[in-house]
């Protein structure tokens, strides 16, 4: 295989996340090494569906997960499994970010690789400390919403930009800071230590998302204040809740303008 293309649709494919950890990472690694290119006339897309899963975990509306505390072993489990998940959807919505859009910079598809072998890194570490405390991957219900959000932008590569890494991905860098604080106040330095550098690294895949959000406003010519309001108001209101972690998502490419947007379109 030579085309990033299809070795992005076939890491979208992979059903087990040890297949699909691992193809991310041989990708990354191929990419890297220039063994990949970007065909000029590579066929559209695909119509977007649901990428390879694992029969578990199950998959069920948000509201139908049960709200666990940190403070039993059961609960801190849940927990891990919940931000496991997150990571695993996101190897998928970075790899779709690479297949779907097409005709755009290079520079586009090398950030999306790169988030993708993160975040691959990112459910691995979060997989580990989680066979480590008597769980796996699988073992939790789990929601869909990250890839709900994919399919309502696959048309869109400038509604995707703003949507999935600068709303939902974002949300990370507000809640995450606190939850290493409750982490390491019950004594679980291990997991704290992974959640920072999570929160580290997301900082980065974030920007990414306004670097190129800005880029597709710039060619479209539309305003990209204006434009990331309209479609926080057409379809995020569900998901902003404060308060926002103004250094991180300032060092991760929003200005003052976006900020006071998030905060007012917050219910």
């Amino acid at each position: 295989m030579d085309s990033l293309l299809e070795a992005a649709r076939a890491c979208l494919a992979a059903a087990t996340p040890d297949a699909k950890v691992a193809m991310t990472a041989a990708t990354a690694a191929a990419f890297a090494r220039g063994e990949l290119g970007l065909p000029a006339d590579a066929p559209p897309p695909s119509p977007i569906g649901m990428p390879g899963r694992p029969e578990r975990p199950r998959l069920v509306p948000a509201r139908a997960l049960p709200q666990r505390g940190f403070g039993t072993p059961e609960g801190r489990a849940g927990f891990v499994h919940a931000i496991a998940h997150i990571e695993f959807n996101a190897i998928d919505l970075a790899w779709d970010a690479v297949y779907r859009f097409r005709g755009l910079p290079d520079a586009y598809y090398a950030d999306w690789v790169a988030v993708a072998a993160d975040e691959a890194r990112h459910f691995t570490l979060l997989r580990s400390r989680l066979q480590r405390i008597g769980h796996d991957y699988g073992d939790f219900d789990a929601h869909n919403g990250l890839w709900e959000m994919a399919e309502r932008t696959a048309h869109d590569g400038l509604a995707r930009m703003a949507l999935v890494p600068r709303v939902l991905e974002a949300r990370g860098l507000d809640v995450t800071p606190g939850m290493i604080v409750k982490l390491r106040q019950l004594g679980d330095d291990a997991t704290a230590d992974i959640l920072e550098l999570i929160l580290r690294e997301e900082v980065a895949h974030v920007a990414a998302g306004s670097r190129w959000f800005r880029w597709h406003c710039e060619r479209a010519g539309v305003d990209p204040g204006t434009r990331f309001r309209e479609l926080l108001a057409e379809h995020a209101r569900g998901s902003l809740r404060g308060p926002f972690n103004r250094e991180a998502r300032t060092a991760a490419g929003f200005d003052d303008a976006e900020l006071a947007a998030l905060e007012q379109l917050q219910p």
